[in-house]
């Protein structure tokens, strides 16, 4: 087999990108003769992982696919995959809308990803390859890296199509998750983030728990850390928090996205609880988890949401001070509930409603940065930014995600990448810090 020079584009959510680097993995181990490029003018295949979430995601995505159909009309051998969420969502409509598009493979079809692969390149494929967790090619830096804990998702929000696209929830072995928590930590990875649909919800249906998980977890010997991200709030026990609040390496951060704070909303959106258990469970973290770091994120403009649906959200948020917020404008996806739900908000009273919040929510988290100046804490020196002419780097109460902001520091020095420092906090933005590196 001669060389072949491969590509590989991934869109959408952490865990899109663990099947990436999955993918990756796969190709970087077989027998044959691939070359992992980052160019893909200078490439043979191009796999373009695709998110098919909500609308701005399906349009990155098509947009991805014909940049590269672009590219295909300069060099007619470039083959073109296209996998991932939206080729699970609209196979039949991509083949049949999108002909340059040389192979499709769904996530039903991941099992046999490799042999659909070599078959395109008229391969036979003799090394059986297969995509393997254990077996990533980590994209994230020598530091950072992601742990898929479970897959697809029970919960049918309204709004929401990714039961649609993955499928039930399906918790991964406690064994496996064990086994690859200790590889990345011998390979050197200090911050581990476990990521899941609904991670809270892990263990169910193979009899465990995220609690019992964590314990294990937990006991592994080393200097790193665990960061936890989406947690559905009414699947959050009291022993859950007990094992954060007593643990060596979980960070004290829990991401919950609530998505309102209306009672009639979050029962139109199919969401379990009320605003008083939301209340009720954000109090009982901060009380039980000393310096804990709250996220959320919420919708606004979903259908029947009143004037006063909106002034009671933004009531709470003023009233509850997370410390991250995200926000999205209502999406209005096929073969939701939520899709043909009467009395649909205008796209332009979304668009103020969006605003208004995140003004609200800039406010708060101006008032929450200060809290962290004078503070020294360990932190990642992730990149450069040539631009404002700073180093970003995170520390524990900023997560890898670019929402939670960054830490900026501004020096002289040149900082190694990946590395952590510890980081004096000087002074606070509205959404970032300004550190300085503490000499040793």
């Amino acid at each position: 087999m001669k060389e072949i020079k491969l590509s590989l584009i991934s869109l959408g959510c952490e865990k899109n990108l663990v099947d990436s680097e999955m993918i990756l993995g796969m190709i970087k181990s077989s027998k044959y003769n691939f070359l992992i490029t980052d160019d893909v003018k200078e490439s043979d295949v191009v796999i373009i992982n695709t998110c098919g979430f909500i609308e701005s995601a399906k349009k990155e995505a098509l947009d991805t696919i014909f940049d590269c159909i672009n590219i295909k009309e300069e060099n007619p051998n470039l083959k073109i995959v296209v996998c991932g969420c939206l080729a699970e969502r609209y196979l039949d409509e991509l083949k049949e809308e999108i002909k340059e598009v040389d192979l499709f493979i769904p996530i039903k079809d991941y099992f046999k990803f490799g042999k659909l692969l070599l078959n395109l390149l008229g391969e036979e494929d003799l090394d059986q390859l297969k995509l393997d967790s254990k077996n990533r090619l980590v994209s994230t830096g020598k530091s950072l890296a992601y742990l898929k804990i479970s897959e697809g998702c029970n919960n049918r929000c309204a709004y929401c199509a990714i039961p649609l696209i993955r499928g039930n929830f399906r918790s991964i072995a406690h064994s496996e998750v064990v086994e690859e928590f200790k590889k990345l930590v011998k390979d050197g990875y200090k911050e581990i983030c476990l990521i899941s649909q609904d991670l809270s919800n892990y263990g169910y249906d193979i009899n465990d728990s995220l609690a019992s998980l964590l314990k294990d977890l937990d006991q592994v010997s080393g200097d790193h850390f665990i960061r936890l991200l989406y947690l559905y709030p009414d699947e959050i026990t009291d022993e859950f928090i007990d094992v954060v609040s007593n643990s060596s390496h979980i960070i004290p951060y829990f991401d919950i996205p609530l998505q309102h704070a209306s009672n009639k909303i979050l029962k139109l959106m199919n969401r379990r609880g009320t605003k008083e258990d939301a209340k009720a469970l954000i109090n009982k973290i901060r009380n039980k988890v000393a310096g804990s770091i709250i996220r959320t994120t919420m919708i606004v403009g979903f259908p029947h949401e009143s004037e006063k649906d909106f002034n009671e959200l933004i009531d709470f948020i003023e009233e509850m001070k997370f410390t991250h917020l995200g926000a999205f404008t209502y999406s209005k996806e096929e073969d939701t509930k939520s899709f043909n739900m009467t009395m649909q908000v205008p796209s332009k009273v979304k668009v103020e409603r969006y605003n208004k919040l995140m003004e609200v929510q800039r406010n708060i988290s101006k008032k929450i940065m200060k809290e962290f100046v004078g503070g020294i804490y360990l932190g990642i020196v992730e990149k450069y930014d040539s631009d404002e002419e700073c180093y970003l780097a995170r520390i524990f109460m900023q997560a890898p995600d670019d929402i939670d902001g960054y830490t900026k520091i501004y020096t002289n020095k040149e900082l190694i990448l990946d590395k952590f420092y510890e980081i004096k906090i000087v002074d606070s933005l509205d959404y970032d810090l300004i550190g300085e590196i503490v000499d040793d």
